[in-house]
């Protein structure tokens, strides 16, 4: 499982780039929807602030 941590800049990379639509703003920072997310990684390798981290 991936999960966005507090480093999220809220600049948009991850939601921009995931082929499943499963990432979206929340109310502090970006947030995945675990029951969309295919698990790709696509975020993780693309998030310049290397905020997203597999649990």
């Amino acid at each position: 499982m991936y999960v966005i941590t507090d480093k999220c800049i809220s600049c948009g990379t991850c939601a921009s780039v995931c082929p499943c639509d499963a990432i979206a703003e929340g109310a502090d920072h970006y947030e995945i929807n675990q029951d969309l997310c295919a698990q790709c990684g696509t975020c993780a390798a693309n998030c310049p602030a290397d905020a997203i981290e597999e649990q």
